[in-house]
């Protein structure tokens, strides 16, 4: 963290932030937070560092709430190594803040896994973490995708309790239509924890019992959830009649075309979707790379993750700037606007909206810096930090 007396200039940026755009800008951050952004003069005598971003895009630092791994680890390697590592590679992408996604795996990784987290989380030297999302192992096993069905069980508000205990647990995706569903997703509101529908074939009916307990966010939308039929609209129809569900989307342009994305981010309320990775271990690794993910053979070719056996999408190997490129070139929209669905819409639904994901006076100085031509990331600044 940044020391409370240590103050930072960064000039000449183009400040993109939710609903706002503003060229040659002058950032001043006090310790860890955001303590001015003008377009007026201020002179460099008093600052401690000074950064000249030279017209390069200034934007909050990417939360990523869905991810299982880079370069190489997985949360699921639950080794403090596993985590910094990750860490590492999301801060490479302009993440700051993310949320380690284990498998559907048996119950000791899954501790193990945590107890990694909270060991990362004592020296947080690149990315931080906000807490941990369990993928699993609470989900239909008919829609398991690259999750190992031998461990799929039946909601356990006991078994996440324990779980968390060891390091918070924020988010957990499981399937509606299993027994007791409705009443899980209860459970994990009044624990502060997200509940999340993923891995499901729950029809429409099937999925409003949970609504009508406060579910309200979908795992990656469209990939291993009931499709759009004229007769059933399923979970992917739900995701667009109704407006306040958060949905996550993985904008590798192979998860979804073209046209559903634009036809999610042109149709779709945007304060409700939330961009995610889906990365897995072979994220920042070349191709060729092969490894197993929760006892299931995964390859990557072409710069897609598949399962040997059978050829389904495994994850992705998407980095979050290039998401955002993707987004801009696909959809044709503001970054002003694109950029909401990046970090803040993440910060709200976590309860950090009024500290993360703006690029704003008061708000925690968590950016990235990115090349308007290219959307490298060129510099990262966690909590007035600079550690790129």
């Amino acid at each position: 963290m940044a020391s409370r007396k240590q103050r930072t200039l960064i000039k000449n940026a183009h400040v993109i932030s939710p609903d706002l755009d503003l060229r040659r800008a002058n950032v001043m951050l006090e310790g860890a937070k955001i303590a001015l952004v003008t377009q007026e003069d201020v002179p460099s005598a008093g600052f401690g560092t000074v950064v000249d971003l030279r017209g390069k895009y200034l934007v909050p630092g990417f939360i990523d709430v869905h991810l299982h791994g880079a370069s190489g680890f997985d949360v699921c390697d639950a080794t403090p190594e596993a985590i910094e590592k990750i860490a590492e590679a999301k801060l490479a992408e302009g993440c700051t803040s993310f949320l380690p996604t284990t498998l559907t795996v048996a119950n000791s990784t899954l501790k193990a896994a945590a107890k990694a987290v909270a060991a990362y989380k004592k020296n947080e030297r690149f990315a931080k973490v906000i807490g941990i999302h369990l993928e699993g192992p609470f989900i239909n096993p008919a829609c398991c995708g690259a999750q190992n069905p031998a461990f799929v069980r039946k909601p356990n508000m006991r078994e996440v309790l324990a779980i968390s205990a060891i390091s918070p647990v924020k988010m957990v995706s499981f399937a509606p239509e299993m027994p007791g569903g409705a009443e899980f997703a209860e459970a994990c509101l009044a624990n502060g924890i997200v509940p999340s529908c993923g891995h499901t074939g729950a029809t429409f009916a099937q999925l409003l019992p949970a609504y009508d307990k406060g579910l309200r966010h979908l795992t990656h939308f469209c990939n291993q959830m009931t499709k759009l039929h004229h007769r059933e609209i399923g979970v992917v129809g739900a995701g667009f009649l109704l407006d306040d569900l958060n949905t996550e989307v993985i904008c590798d342009r192979i998860h979804l075309c073209d046209d559903m994305l634009r036809l999610v981010f042109w149709k779709r309320d945007l304060a409700h979707v939330q961009m995610i990775t889906d990365s897995l271990r072979c994220s920042h690794c070349p191709d060729g790379y092969e490894f197993e993910m929760g006892g299931l053979k995964v390859a990557l070719k072409n710069g897609e993750a598949r399962l040997v056996e059978g050829g389904n999408l495994a994850g992705s190997t998407l980095w979050l700037n290039k998401g955002l490129k993707n987004l801009a070139e696909v959809t044709g929209l503001p970054l002003k606007d694109l950029v909401r669905v990046t970090s803040w819409n993440q910060a709200i639904e976590l309860g950090l909206g009024r500290k993360l994901g703006k690029v704003e006076k008061g708000f925690i100085a968590d950016l990235a810096v990115l090349d308007p031509k290219t959307f490298d990331v060129c510099a990262v600044f966690v909590e007035g930090e600079q550690r790129i």
